[in-house]
């Protein structure tokens, strides 16, 4: 489609017919939208009613201004099947993107408060099991995103600028709804949730840690905390499509990198407290070791997020057949996850090193750090850290909750008035999600407990779902090497998926679980 045919061999009086140039479909992307009604309002290109020999000589310049423009529409959008409706939803409003804003929506959305806990995951797992579990998830994961990228664009030039519609497309229309709606709105309004959480809370320590123990200012609840971080992240969420974050993720992602090698570097130089220890799965009774070894791997599963998000940025990216957006999408993301192995993998065994056993459940090593280490390092790093966390965590806000923005904006206005939402309109919708999000931090405080549950629901999002997809999408040969490995490695996805539900259903069951509604500790 596209391409320019070469004329066949004809004496000087004969003129070979021309083909009708069809204008290219203005069809939406999604499979379940109805068909648009501009489509019937184009007019087809006639045919000519006469003959190729009676065609004058002056069919000849034609031709080659119909190819010319042709040509220019090849470059522009190789005939893409532009959705209508993506020129007014936040994601795909502006499509100027590059390599560098893929690469710093990528690290900001892939380094965050998960990274945290991975030193909690060798304390099942041990040294040995630990490392090889978190390079395999590395490369695994990895591997997925790069079929995502690849997916990205069909070869019928329709562009799948979101993960339910490119779910929909490969498992079908209500199979695809049913498998991805829920783990998509959990990874991203979830994580806005746990990021309310997390950042009230780290804002408070912060002030602890600037005023001190004889401070005389008067101290505010949590509740209030999360209120100041909601309102925070509600601010800076008026920022109106993807693209215009770019900023924000670059400051989420030095920051990422910089707590993240600060919190590993300062704890390997203090040194071990007198009181760790080291105890792997077998020194406990058989069937709690194989649970909390189900449990470490959910948590080595749920550092390496982000998959939610890889078709949405690119969808910020111009293409063209000369130029697709996988090439310059593909090169901010070896940045990036070259540079979150620099982090996660220094974390996870520096921070495992230093404390051992001692990290508990539902605690990360910032957490730690300050249990252990606080008298002994200067309260400078240690509010340093604390700051680091929360400006990273107002950045990641952004990024997962733009597809529930997109969402929101589509449902409530856009499919109903056909047209972009007013300013207004846009605001009031992302000022509601912010406070529902603050609503839920608070009246489900128990929330964190049951991410191992939920999260092990939303797992094939990131390691089985693209394998499959691959398979019914691209149809490699059958028996293959390629077929095989994808097979293998989204079969294996979802059964992970079951061993990380069965772990987390255990650690409810032995551990129990409080259930304090609207009292946030």
């Amino acid at each position: 489609m596209g391409e320019v045919i070469d004329e066949e061999k004809s004496s000087p009086w004969m003129e070979r017919r021309q083909p009708a140039i069809t204008p290219p479909p203005l069809q939406l992307h999604c499979p379940s939208m109805a068909r648009s009604p501009l489509i019937d309002s184009v007019p087809k290109t006639p045919k000519s009613p006469f003959p190729a020999r009676l065609m004058t000589p002056l069919a000849s310049p034609m031709k080659k201004a119909i190819a010319s423009v042709q040509g220019y529409l090849e470059e522009v959008g190789h005939f893409t099947k532009l959705d209508p409706q993506d020129a007014w939803l936040p994601i795909t409003e502006s499509r100027n993107g590059n390599a560098y804003y893929s690469a710093f929506h990528t690290l900001s959305s892939g380094i965050g408060f998960q990274a945290l806990v991975l030193p909690l995951a060798f304390t099942s797992l041990g040294w040995t099991w630990g490392i090889a579990c978190l390079s395999l998830a590395f490369i695994w994961q990895l591997y997925t995103l790069w079929l995502l990228i690849q997916l990205h664009e069909s070869e019928s030039g329709i562009r799948y600028s979101r993960y339910l519609r490119l779910s929909m497309a490969a498992f079908g229309e209500r199979l695809g709804k049913l498998l991805s709606l829920f783990p998509i709105m959990y990874l991203s309004g979830g994580s806005c949730v746990t990021l309310i959480m997390f950042g009230g809370g780290t804002m408070q320590l912060f002030f602890q840690i600037a005023c001190g123990e004889v401070c005389t200012v008067k101290h505010l609840s949590l509740v209030e905390w999360y209120l100041i971080f909601a309102c925070s992240a509600i601010i800076l969420a008026q920022l109106p499509n993807l693209n215009s974050i770019a900023g924000v993720s670059l400051i989420g992602a030095v920051t990422a990198v910089c707590y993240c090698t600060l919190i590993w570097v300062v704890s390997v130089i203090q040194g071990r407290p007198t009181e760790v220890y080291y105890k792997t799965p077998e020194e406990e009774s058989e069937p709690a070791g194989v649970f909390m070894v189900f449990n470490a791997l959910g948590i080595i599963a749920f550092a390496f997020r982000g998959h939610n998000l890889v078709l949405e940025i690119q969808g910020t990216m111009p293409s063209s057949r000369e130029h697709p957006s996988r090439l310059p999408m593909w090169k901010g993301v070896k940045f990036a996850y070259l540079i979150i192995a620099m982090c996660l993998f220094p974390l996870a065994i520096g921070g495992y090193w230093v404390y051992g056993n001692l990290i508990r459940t539902n605690e990360g090593v910032l957490t730690a750090w300050y249990k252990y280490h606080r008298h002994d390092t200067s309260k400078v790093l240690l509010g340093l850290a604390c700051l680091l966390v929360v400006i990273n965590s107002l950045s990641s806000f952004q990024i997962y909750a733009m597809p529930v923005f997109d969402n929101l904006e589509f449902k409530l206005y856009t499919s109903k008035r056909n047209g972009p939402c007013p300013r207004w309109v846009r605001s009031g919708i992302r000022v509601f999600f912010g406070f529902f999000a603050f609503f839920v931090a608070i009246a489900l405080p128990f929330l964190p407990s049951l991410a191992g549950l939920i999260g092990g629901i939303a797992l094939p999002i990131t390691l089985a779902y693209p394998c499959l997809m691959w398979i019914l999408i691209k149809k490699p040969k059958q028996y293959s090497p390629f077929w095989w490995l994808n097979w293998v490695l989204g079969i294996s996805g979802l059964v992970l998926s079951v061993m990380v539900v069965t772990g987390a259903i255990w650690s409810l069951v032995t551990s129990g679980i409080e259930a304090n509604f609207f009292k946030p500790k």
